[in-house]
């Protein structure tokens, strides 16, 4: 249980953090976390980085990649690189 509630502190501050701005997407990602889908909460918040085309900055990538090694989801940071900003 300890670690469903670490895992969900973290997607928390990293979507508080994140550049989506779609209150739509934020209550998802919310929702998801709520019924203990964390993987697919991060998969679903990184998803709509990507796909709105959203600049992150270096310090947030790299947390985000520290994130998705921790669940063992790398694939949900995908192609993410490309949208740091210089």
């Amino acid at each position: 249980m300890e670690g469903y509630q670490h895992l969900r502190a973290l997607i928390s501050d990293l979507l508080e953090e994140s550049p989506l701005t779609s209150a739509e997407v934020i209550a998802d990602v919310r929702h998801l976390m709520s019924v203990g889908e964390e993987e697919l909460a991060f998969d679903t918040m990184c998803s709509w980085i990507y796909e709105d085309d959203l600049t992150i900055t270096a310090r947030y990538y790299d947390r985000l990649v520290s994130a998705a090694e921790e669940m063992g989801t790398p694939d949900s940071i995908r192609k993410l690189d490309e949208l740091v900003e210089d």
